[in-house]
């Protein structure tokens, strides 16, 4: 299972970086603004600096909501890094230029996925990643595991290579429960990748040894 952090913070990056276990980066216009980063200029220079600390994918996400203007951003994305993959919506246009993109061999991350059908035609039109964001479901009493769960049957059944990016990861949690059914990644905040080190027993372990240690060396 491939770890994307999903965030435009340098510094939670680079931790994640650190930790050694991150294969890639998540991004969208409204964690961009959260950074406070927003101007054309300013979003592209930030996508550079992503790509300067990590190795693995980083998802960059177009704005417009028209084939053309979808196709004009992406060419560009895909042109800045070769780590870019771009960031398509689903809607029809989205997969449109999500087929586009396939034909021509340039990665892309079809996102704001919420149903298995809107996978199936995701995976139908060449996509690389698919985001099915399980957070937002459950935000509304919808199981967004279950999404998981029914596009990996589907994919399996039928041998689409697209990798199912679970997305909307809010805590630990939903990390292992992911992995369990199968996701092929998941893009969560740091909190979530951090909280899978967390075991009381660990801690207190860790202590006992430590203090049987010191207690030998007196």
């Amino acid at each position: 299972m491939k770890f994307f952090i999903d965030t435009a913070n340098l510094k939670d990056i680079a931790e994640a970086q650190a930790l050694g276990v991150l294969d890639g980066v998540t991004t969208n216009p409204s964690l961009m603004a959260k950074e406070g980063i927003t101007g054309a200029d300013n979003i592209i220079a930030h996508y550079k600096k992503i790509c300067e600390l990590v190795e693995g994918d980083v998802s960059a996400e177009v704005i417009s909501t028209d084939f053309e203007g979808m196709v004009r951003e992406g060419e560009a994305l895909a042109a800045l890094h070769p780590q870019i993959v771009v960031k398509l919506p689903l809607i029809a246009d989205g997969i449109k230029a999500c087929k586009y993109f396939s034909d021509k061999g340039i990665r892309t991350n079809v996102t704001l996925v919420f149903s298995a059908g809107q996978a199936l035609l995701a995976a139908k039109a060449g996509a690389t990643y698919v985001s099915p964001f399980i957070g937002r479901l459950d935000d509304i009493s919808t199981d967004g595991l279950n999404l998981i769960s029914e596009i990996r049957m589907i994919y399996d059944n039928y041998g689409f290579q697209t990798q199912i990016l679970a997305a909307s990861v809010r805590h630990t949690m939903h990390i292992i429960d992911c992995a369990k059914l199968g996701s092929d990644v998941m893009t969560g905040p740091l909190s979530a990748i951090k909280g899978l080190l967390k075991h009381p027993l660990t801690d207190s372990g860790l202590a006992q040894f430590l203090l049987d240690y010191q207690k030998g060396n007196k």
